[in-house]
Parts: structure tokens; sequence; C-alpha cells
């Protein structure tokens, strides 16, 4: 016999989560109160979206940009080279403290020691053989409010996405954004050394906006939760015409998350059943979904080998775009561009 109330749970959690629930009845939980789907027949869905991961990987790396930036203003050291009286907070700090606040406004080490210890330097990687730098620049940050600024953001974002679809895929998604960003980095910035995590946490933003396009059929509120993430990615890629932000390292993270989502992020369709004994159902996947796949691998796969050729072979990304240089910043009566 069936409960009406109990069948309606299951629509109604939807409403908390944006998730449509499968079709069909549910039974009443051990209490009576709680609603879950029919069992076995659609454990292969919503099990699959409801449960989620345990969240370590985020938390372990804010820990590993956190015990870099310490390693780093610990070989700074600040009183030793030369700037003793000018360091701030050198009187409880030591060797801790930050460079003067003009040479360095976020509270942190000189450019020469982010450098020294893996930022992103143009020639280093072109000609020096360091291609390593274009990864570990991702884990340097340029003070104490550029550090606390990004683990923030990534906290905000990461958790939800690692909950959602589990430390591996999260990983990939930030790794090769940051290693992305760092390629449109070098082939258009010329000078200086450039560094942070931003690359990869705009990889982030675009993978869950491509999450939210392929699976499209699983949300209820779909538009305004696209409408939300291009404003916030627009947002944030217009401070990037700031001075002294280095907005292709955004552009590169973002693209390559916005691909990766499309691979690592896909969901079933909603209203696929995986039934036992072989019974026949909906295909897990839609062909726009198949689609969107491999379009989007072929075209990441493509990206990495042609960015990274042009980068070890020294080629100007401005001298192919004349008008590139305004992504990153645009020159006002306030200030200028140096690149």
């Amino acid at each position: 016999m069936s409960n009406p109330d109990v069948e309606a749970a299951g629509p109604a959690r939807a409403a908390t989560t944006g998730i449509k629930p499968p079709p069909g009845r549910y039974y009443a939980g051990g209490d009576g109160q709680h609603a879950a789907p029919v069992a076995p027949f659609y454990y292969g869905q919503e099990a699959e979206r409801e449960r989620q991961h345990h969240t370590w990987l985020v938390p372990v790396v804010v820990l590993a940009n956190v015990a870099m930036f310490i390693v780093v203003m610990y070989y700074n050291d600040c009183p030793r080279n030369g700037r003793g009286a000018d360091c701030l907070g050198g009187g409880f700090l030591r060797r801790f403290s930050f460079q003067p606040l003009k040479e360095n406004p976020l509270f942190g080490p000189s450019s020469a020691t982010l450098g020294k210890y893996g930022g992103l330097d143009r020639y280093k990687v072109v000609h020096g053989g360091q291609g390593w730098r274009l990864e570990t620049s991702t884990w340097l940050h340029a003070g104490l409010i550029h550090l606390g600024a990004n683990m923030i953001s990534l906290i905000f974002v990461g958790v939800r996405l690692e909950q959602q679809f589990g430390f591996w895929k999260v990983g990939l998604v930030y790794l090769f954004s940051g290693l992305g960003g760092s390629v449109l980095s070098v082939l258009f910035i010329r000078n200086g050394v450039s560094v942070g995590a931003s690359g990869a946490l705009f990889g982030l933003l675009g993978a869950m906006l491509s999450e939210l396009i392929t699976n499209w059929t699983i949300y209820t509120n779909r538009l305004a939760a696209m409408a939300n993430l291009i404003i916030i990615a627009a947002i944030n890629l217009a401070l990037g015409i700031l001075p002294h932000v280095d907005n292709f390292a955004h552009i590169g993270g973002f693209l390559t998350g916005f691909l990766l989502g499309f691979v690592l992020l896909i969901q079933p369709r909603f209203g696929w059943l995986e039934q036992p004994f072989g019974g026949k159902t909906k295909s897990k996947y839609t062909a726009c979904q198949i689609v969107l796949l491999i379009v989007a691998l072929l075209l990441a796969i493509a990206g990495f080998a042609v960015g990274l050729l042009m980068v070890f072979r020294g080629v100007n990304g401005n001298d192919h775009c004349s008008w590139c240089h305004y992504l990153t910043c645009v020159p006002t009566s306030h200030w200028k561009c140096d690149n």
C-alpha cells in the first residue's frame, strides 16, 4: 500500500539539492519519515549522485600552500638580505619578516626569492630548460594577502566539487588548470616573475560551468546557477585587467578547467536506471554528453601540445595577437601597463 506523503518526499528533496529525483515510488526509512529510492532499481543513479565523498584533498592543498609560503619566507630572510630596519615586522618576526611595503604591498617575500624558489620566469622556462616552473609557480604566493584570498576561494569552490566528484577528478582539474594558466602566461607575459594558484582556481570555476552544461538534465535551477557562475567568472576576469595581475593565467586556467569539466565531471543522465540481471534501460549518457566529452578531450590535448611547443620554441604570443595584451592590463590615466 502506497503512502502519498512518503512518495512526495523524493521530489521535495530535490528542492534542496537542485537535482531531480528519479521517477518512481519511494519507501519510508526506519523512522517512517525519510524517503529513499526503491532498491535495488535506482542505486545506479540517485545513490551515485547523492553520495558525498570525503573531503581531504582541498585541506591538504591549502596546508601545502601555507607550508610553501612559510618555507619561502624562511629563506627570504629580509633582515639578513640587507633591508634590516625597513623589513616589516622585523622586531618579532625576525627572518620571517616581510619585505618593505613599497617593494611588496601584499606582505610577502621579494620577487628575487620567488624567482629563486620556483616562480614563473619566462627566460628560465624557455632558455634555461626549467619547464617545472610551469607547475611549481602555482604553489607559491606573492604575499600573505595573496595567499589568504586564494585559499579562501579554494575552500569555497573546491570543497563542494570534491564532495560531489571525489578527490582525483578535482585534483586533475586543479593541477592541469594551473599548468594551462602558466602556459598561456609564458606566451604573453614577457617580464617579471609570476606566482599564485589563481589559474588553478579559475580552472575549478570553468569546470563548474561545463559540469552544469553537460549534466543539464539533472538540475532544476540550472538557468539561475549558470547565470551566477557566468557573473562570478566575468567579474573576476574583469578584475584581471588591473596592473600587476596576470590575467593570462586566469584565462588559461579557466579554459583548461572548462574543457576538463566535460571530460571528468560527466554524470549519468536523468532517468538512467541500472537494473540487475542485465535488464535493458536507457543509455547511461546522452549523445550530447558523449560528443561534448570527445570534442573537449581533443581540444584539451591539442591545446596543451601546441601551447607547450610554442613555449619551448620561445614564441611571443603578442607577435600573433596585437591586442591580446589588453586582456591582462588596460592603461588608464591612473596607471600604466608595464609588460
